[in-house]
């Protein structure tokens, strides 16, 4: 775990490179999924959720980027101090790892369908395609260039029913 120290010029100070640091670089922690605590320096009182909050200000301070709505806001402020608050706090940190879980599920889905119908994997099956029917001229049997990857020709010599006359002397 990363430790931050705060200073009371406020400033940040990452111990574990030996560096001062900005909210920017605390932002590139969480969306990195590095694990860190922010403490006081002076009475190791641990600072992590208000800088926390801190960051989320700052970016729901841009009404086109904000998440938290005015309605939103007021309605989880109704939510302190009553008998719900602990069950809204389980509810949202449920919610939120649920829509991260869909979320992750969905970008796994479409970076499948996105891989199957590229183009390079249609022009890698084109040109399978290609060698199959190519091997099928070279080697005199009728060629059908309609037929699946799959399929076999029915004159293939692995179909063809040896007939009775034929044996190997």
């Amino acid at each position: 775990m990363i430790l931050i120290k705060k200073y009371p010029n406020r400033r940040l100070y990452d111990t574990s490179k030996s560096q001062y640091i900005n909210l920017e670089t605390i932002k590139q922690l969480v969306m990195q999924h590095q694990e860190f605590k922010v403490v006081d320096s002076k009475s190791d009182e641990d600072l992590t959720k208000s800088i926390l909050l801190q960051i989320i200000s700052e970016q729901e301070a841009n009404d086109n980027q904000s998440i938290l709505t005015q309605t939103v806001l007021k309605q989880l402020i109704r939510f302190y101090g009553s008998d719900m608050q602990v069950f809204m706090r389980q509810y949202l940190e449920q919610s939120i790892a649920t829509f991260l879980e869909r979320q992750d599920a969905f970008h796994g889905v479409m970076k499948e369908f996105m891989e199957s119908t590229s183009p390079m994997s249609v022009f890698n099956q084109m040109v399978e395609k290609n060698m199959q029917v190519w091997q099928q001229f070279t080697a005199g049997q009728p060629v059908n260039p309609f037929a699946s990857s799959t399929q076999k020709s029915e004159n293939s010599p692995s179909n063809k029913p040896e007939s009775p006359d034929s044996e190997e002397k």
